[in-house]
């Protein structure tokens, strides 16, 4: 028999009274009254923009059930329904383990909301975050801790218009009356987006943070508000100064040589997501220093990468540092060993491209980065894997309708998919994987092209496609679904042309073209698709577009822009056709 100790007895019916003070408090207020309370000085047009869009919706707390029964007792304690239904909390457990240094995947927190009803009837809930903490499991310290912080206790207001610029006009009035961006996240198992503030010291109702929630996905408005100065917790709620954060900024160098030497140094391959290893193993394993190799790691768990174990006094992996292991299925190895090898060497002439209109990397290496890598085997290798590893952005496009349409054909009229520049056939091994009635065709370089091959090959699909050797101006006809994935933003706008009358020219009247590219948000808002506007500006010559761009690139070489859908990894698929070509007859009359 388990005996409960005293201690542990007190901390649950303190879990208990917090709980029922939280319930109570959401029985008794309402969002004109409060909203003052937390921001003092809020007043006229401001408190009646807010109060008119933001509706007080739940109390938030978070609590340490030891397992899902002592949760549901302190439900039944507060009178609050034990059937509520609960989710992962995806939020907080990244802010924990970002707090704490653990990895999230260790983290067991749900959310669950119990309803309660306001002063006037209003539906209303009691946010509650629990994290299951067992007896002995290594969790009470973290406990013992937001128990006294209470970092996760905030108060809630849900928008009922989810227009994007209503959030950001609200965002702002918050901003405006001395609220500060605190974190927040997407939630897919809810399909709602949370934005944190924390309040002026010393609210007199008594909770520092505010939670903005609006259902759906909202990223650019997170974006933008995760790239707030402030956005990061701050002792006693001091906001960081301009000077810290471009210190911060400056030190982005550092971050990419300490992931591309964890990755070089194979050290992600000699531990694990489970076990805690002392620096010396890993130093003799790896034929490191023990004490440099202590200070990356230490680095490198501040970037997530690895959590330090005070415990077992080491190290272990974590979910984003085994994306660096070189047996991982989709590695990103190779993108570490190429950001931190001949990219991160030209970035250091950014300066020469931005003055010239040059890339950098020819003015460092002296001739362009395609020719570089195919005089040296390796180098070439090492990039096609490391275009490779990004595939994760080619997930959704086997069910693209275009694709699916073309594998319904009759087994006499098999399609066929037609990859141009395809590389080490990753995505066409896909596409043909899923559909057993399509055949392929790859069109690169040679060596790309036997590399596809095998493949291909081990993929089991090898036997249904074609390997062409050649350039742009080889593209086969006859296809029924022309892809190019990631080229077009190699090239400046006239060899795009090019590129695209040669396919324009291959395809037959009812084929249709897929373009994978990263496109430019037409609103400013934050995209790794400005992050690569620059490195193709100082590695390739390149650029990326906004979709109207790649329309009018597309129509001058006679096609026509369908439509555009999104991708992972902030990629998205446009899709053209031949464009209609009017009856001469039609023009006359």
């Amino acid at each position: 028999m388990t005996t409960t100790l005293p201690d542990e007895t007190m901390l649950l019916l303190d879990d208990t009274a917090r709980l029922r003070a939280a319930a109570e408090f959401v029985r008794e207020h309402d969002s004109a009254a409060l909203l003052p309370l937390l921001l003092p000085g809020l007043d006229g047009p401001d408190l009646r923009a807010l109060a008119g869009h933001c509706r007080f919706a739940h109390a938030g707390l978070l609590l340490f059930p030891p397992d899902a029964d002592g949760l549901r007792a302190q439900l039944a304690a507060c009178g609050l329904a034990v059937d509520t239904p609960s989710h992962p909390s995806v939020v907080v457990r990244e802010r924990l383990a970002r707090r704490h240094r653990r990895d999230p995947a260790e983290l067991d927190v749900r959310i669950l909301r119990p309803h309660v009803h306001g002063c006037a009837g209003e539906r209303r809930a009691v946010e509650v975050f629990a994290l299951t903490v067992p007896p002995h499991s290594g969790l009470e310290r973290i406990a013992a801790y937001e128990r006294t912080r209470r970092h996760e206790a905030h108060l809630a207001f849900e928008i009922d218009d989810p227009d994007p610029l209503a959030l950001r006009g609200l965002c702002a009035i918050l901003l405006r009356h001395g609220a500060r961006p605190d974190g927040g996240g997407y939630n897919p198992h809810e399909d709602g987006t949370v934005l944190y503030f924390t309040t002026p010291a010393d609210p007199a109702c008594g909770y520092r943070r505010l939670e903005l929630y609006v259902r759906g996905d909202h990223r650019a408005a997170l974006a933008a508000h995760l790239d707030h100065p402030d956005e990061h917790h701050r002792p006693h709620g001091t906001p960081r100064q301009p000077a810290e954060t471009l210190l911060r900024l400056l030190t982005g160098a550092w971050t990419t040589q300490a992931l591309a030497a964890f990755a070089r140094l194979r050290l992600p391959d000699a531990m694990d997501t489970r076990t805690a290893h002392r620096t010396e193993d890993l130093a003799r394993l790896t034929g490191t220093h023990p004490r440099s190799l202590a200070t990356l790691l230490r680095y490198l768990a501040m970037l997530g990468a690895v959590a330090q174990d005070h415990e077992e006094d080491g190290f272990r992996l974590t979910e984003l540092g085994a994306l660096l292991r070189s047996d991982k299925p989709g590695s990103m190895r190779p993108l570490a060993l190429m950001y931190g090898g001949p990219f991160y060497r030209s970035f250091g002439e950014l300066d020469h491209a931005v003055r010239t209109g040059q890339p950098a990397f020819d003015h460092l290496f002296g001739e362009n980065h395609f020719d570089h890598f195919a005089r040296d085997p390796e180098l070439a290798a090492l990039f096609d894997r490391s275009m490779a590893a990004s595939s994760r952005m080619f997930e959704p496009l086997p069910d693209h309708p275009v694709i699916t349409a073309a594998a319904r054909k009759p087994a006499s009229e098999s399609a066929t998919v037609v990859d141009i520049a395809g590389g080490n056939g990753e995505l066409l091994g896909r596409i043909l994987t899923a559909h057993p009635r399509l055949r392929g065709v790859l069109l690169e370089r040679p060596h790309a092209a036997l590399a596809a091959r095998r493949l291909l090959d081990a993929a089991g699909c090898g036997a249904r496609c074609d390997y062409r050797a050649g350039d742009f101006a080889d593209v086969p006809s006859g296809g029924d679904v022309y892809v190019l994935s990631r080229v077009l933003h190699d090239w400046d706008d006239d060899r795009c042309r090019e590129i695209l009358r040669h396919c324009a020219r291959a395809m037959p009247a009812h084929a249709d073209l897929l373009v994978v590219e990263r496109l430019l948000p037409a609103d400013g808002s934050p995209s790794l698709a400005t992050a690569w506007d620059l490195h193709m500006l100082c590695n390739v010559g390149g650029r990326e577009r906004r979709a109207d761009h790649y329309a009018r690139l597309l129509a001058d070489a006679g096609l026509q822009l369908v439509g555009h859908s999104p991708l992972p990894l902030d990629a998205h698929v446009l899709h053209a056709r031949r464009a209609a070509v009017p009856d001469p007859a039609t023009r006359r009359s």
